[in-house]
């Protein structure tokens, strides 16, 4: 069974963990050591982004974060280089902090779990939409798998500053009743 949790305060040394693993590290190039103060004005609610912990039967595996682009106006100014946002539409950051919880799906049911909860608590949206590294190919399958389509391929600023600009953006769209 997955299920995401809100992540406290609590956590934070299992995310800098997380952050310090080489595969994570290689992608999100954050140092381990600032994840207070990254992460914990979103803890105390003076940031709207959601964080939430990835568990798999109540054992935590990995991280995901669901924000509003609307609360991120220069990443949707960048963005909009690249392809139309959507007003109301929504992002994604996630990782598989474990390696042993890497090549079974967490990620990608990680990936569900994240929109399933952004959905719910954002009924006005209607478009996720995650830009990833073009050569991120484990979390550009993930997404696919998640049910994303690729839209679009361009230049945005790597999370990495040792990688190209080169990104493909992948969205999933609000399912439909009727």
């Amino acid at each position: 069974m997955i299920s995401v949790q809100p992540l406290q305060r609590a956590d934070l040394g299992l995310l800098a963990a997380w952050l310090a693993e080489p595969l994570v590290h290689r992608w999100w190039a954050e140092d381990p050591a600032g994840v207070e103060a990254r992460y914990g004005p979103a803890i105390d609610g003076d940031d709207p982004t959601a964080l939430y912990l990835g568990l798999e039967d109540g054992v935590p595996f990995g991280f995901v974060q669901v924000y509003r682009f609307a609360d991120e106006p220069g990443y949707t100014t960048e963005l909009s280089e690249v392809c139309p946002v959507p007003a109301g539409a929504l992002s994604i950051d996630y990782l598989v902090g474990s390696p042993d919880a890497r090549g079974r799906g967490l990620g990608t049911a990680l990936i569900r779990a994240a929109v399933d909860r952004g959905f719910a608590d954002h009924p006005d949206a209607h478009d996720v939409l995650v830009p990833v590294h073009a050569e991120n190919h484990a979390s550009r399958r993930a997404l696919e798998k998640a049910g994303f389509t690729q839209v679009a391929e361009g230049e945005l600023e790597p999370d990495n500053p040792q990688d190209t600009r080169d990104h493909v953006v992948h969205r999933r769209r609000r399912a439909t009743s009727g």
